[in-house]
């Protein structure tokens, strides 16, 4: 009886987790789809009345909009991709291996996630400013990279160190280098941190907003973030594209995840079964 108890109020919790987080998304994509009238009754209804599809013609046809996708889509590529490589390395080296500094070198990582981003602003901007990178896509993906890069290590590291080395000594004793050991067994076995990692780099790059707004000044160069403020001007905001734009753009989120989530259940045990 305490069981079904204890089942029933987790059903319960659970559900009305879901209910919380998925709402606002739920009424982003129903307004996206509401004709301007009733997106500004002051009645409001839950279910819409009727569907149009205009807001979202109007978003698409916004100007900007290719130009500020294709920026997005280069910032997030560039910045999953080398931050992953990056930290996949350093994870390794701080997993596996003794230095001197080690210690302070993981202190350090988590000191760094613990420094408000508006603190650093200004120095960031000053420093690419003298580099001659700001209003440049390279100067943004490569602040993006510092700054998921710390959580990223952290976050391999801690999947590494549950990694049981006796599986590399094993393939070690089977003939294979340490590269090999590395590629055939350890790699396999990360598989799960390394989408979970990926997915995390995706969502901040994709999504974060106050540096690009800082560094990036032409109008060519803004990602989605920022070219979705434009929807907010000195008369208000233009609520129904707003809303078909940030459906749009969570749209690429939804599908790389789709793409990859079947890597977190097989990655676990493919470094596992000798080939």
């Amino acid at each position: 009886m305490k069981r079904t108890s204890s089942t029933t109020y987790s059903n319960i919790s659970g559900l009305f987790a879901i209910v919380l987080m998925g709402f606002p998304v739920y009424w982003m994509v129903t307004t996206s789809f509401k004709p301007k009238g009733d997106i500004l009754s002051t009645n409001p209804t839950i279910i819409p009345h009727s569907f149009s599809i205009s807001n979202y013609v109007e978003a698409v046809t916004k100007e900007g909009f290719a130009k500020a996708l294709l920026n997005s889509v280069i910032v997030v590529f560039f910045t999953v991709i080398i931050s992953i490589i990056i930290a996949l390395f350093a994870s390794i080296a701080v997993a596996r291996m003794k230095f001197k500094g080690k210690r302070i070198y993981v202190a350090s990582i988590l000191l760094v996630q613990m420094l408000p981003l508006s603190a650093l602003l200004i120095p960031i901007y000053l420093l690419l400013s003298r580099l001659n990178l700001t209003d440049k896509l390279a100067g943004v993906i490569l602040t993006y990279i510092a700054f998921v890069l710390p959580f990223v290590v952290w976050t391999l590291r801690g999947f590494l160190v549950n990694i049981p080395t006796e599986l590399e000594e094993a393939a070690l004793m089977d003939g294979c280098t340490k590269p090999q050991a590395y590629r055939r067994v350890l790699f396999p076995l990360m598989a799960p941190g390394l989408v979970a990692t990926a997915i995390f780099a995706f969502i901040q790059a994709w999504n974060e907003f106050l540096l690009a707004y800082i560094l990036l000044s032409s109008q060519d160069k803004a990602t989605m973030p920022i070219w979705l403020a434009g929807f907010t001007n000195r008369f208000g905001t233009d609520w129904g594209p707003l809303m078909a734009a940030s459906t749009l753009t969570a749209i690429p989120v939804v599908i790389f995840f789709s793409l990859i989530q079947d890597k977190i259940a097989t990655g676990v045990t493919a470094g596992a079964v000798k080939g």
